[in-house]
C-alpha cells in the first residue's frame, strides 16, 4: 500500500513524463506536494522505488521511469491524489517573445538543481567502475553542468590543493574519453588506479600532474592511461 503522498508523487511524475517525456525536478516535486524541503521527496522516491513503482535511470540527471501504476482500490486513491496534486502545483513560467536560440539554458534559475550519481571517493588502486554506488546521489546546480552525461565523486587527499580542490570536496565530472592538454581529468592507469590530475600529452606519453609541490608528476605510455571524464564543477560544504 502507498501513502497519500506517495500516490500524489507517483501521479505527478507519471503525468509529467506523459506530457514531455522528462521527469520533474526535485524542486517541482517539492512544490507540487507542498513540502518544505527536498529531503521528503528523496524519501518518497526511495519508497516508490522499493515498492517497484518507479526506478531511477543510472548516469542521467532527473531521470525517473514509472514501472507500474496501482490497481483496484489503490487506483481510486490515485485519482483522488491526482486532483490534489494538480490543484497544488503552480509552475513558475517566464513569458518571452523571442525564438529559442540555445542561450536560454544559461539563464536558468540558480535554484534549479539536478541529481547526479555519487560514485564514491577517488582512491589509488580502485578502478572507477568499482566506485559506482547506484544508491547514492547528490543535488548539483544545473548551471554547473555542460552537455552530456555527468557523475560526482568525493575527493580523497591533497594532491590538487593548488588548483583549489580540497580533501572531501565533491567534484562534478563530465563523462568523456579524451581531453585537451591542461585539463583536470579523472584518469584510469593500467586499468587499476584512478586519480584526479591535470593531463599533459607529449608524443606517445601522458603526464599526470598534481597541483601540489609535495607530489611528483607521473609519466606513462599513452596506452596505459584512459581518460574517464573531465572536471566541470566543484561543491564544498563548510
Amino acid at each position: 500500500m502507498l501513502t497519500r503522498k506517495q500516490h500524489e508523487l507517483l501521479l505527478f511524475i507519471h503525468e509529467r513524463l506523459g506530457q514531455g517525456g522528462v521527469s520533474p525536478s526535485f524542486d517541482e516535486m517539492k512544490d507540487a506536494l507542498g513540502l518544505k524541503s527536498k529531503s521528503g521527496i528523496h524519501r518518497l522516491i526511495t519508497g516508490l522505488e522499493e515498492r517497484g513503482f518507479i526506478r531511477r535511470l543510472p548516469h542521467r540527471a532527473r531521470a525517473l521511469e514509472v514501472l507500474r501504476m496501482p490497481e483496484g482500490a489503490e487506483a481510486a486513491k490515485l485519482k483522488a491524489a491526482a486532483a490534489a496534486a494538480r490543484a497544488k502545483f503552480q509552475p513558475n513560467v517566464i513569458k518571452a517573445d523571442f525564438a529559442f536560440t540555445g542561450r536560454e539554458i544559461a539563464s536558468a534559475p540558480a535554484a534549479e538543481t539536478v541529481q547526479l550519481p555519487l560514485y564514491g571517493r577517488i582512491a589509488a588502486g580502485t578502478p572507477i567502475e568499482a566506485l559506482r554506488d547506484q544508491s547514492a546521489f547528490v543535488d548539483i546546480p544545473a548551471t554547473m553542468l555542460a552537455p552530456g552525461d555527468h557523475y560526482a565523486l568525493e575527493v580523497a587527499g591533497d594532491s590538487m590543493i593548488e588548483a583549489g580542490i580540497l580533501d572531501h570536496d565533491t567534484i562534478v565530472i563530465q563523462r568523456c574519453d579524451s581531453a585537451e592538454n591542461g585539463t583536470i581529468v579523472v584518469a584510469l592507469v593500467d586499468e587499476e588506479e584512478v586519480t584526479l590530475k591535470r593531463l599533459r600529452r607529449k608524443g606517445n606519453t601522458i603526464a599526470l600532474e598534481p597541483a601540489n609541490a609535495a607530489y611528483e608528476t607521473r609519466i606513462f605510455g599513452a596506452d596505459r592511461v584512459r581518460v574517464q571524464g573531465k572536471l566541470v564543477g566543484l561543491v564544498r560544504k563548510y
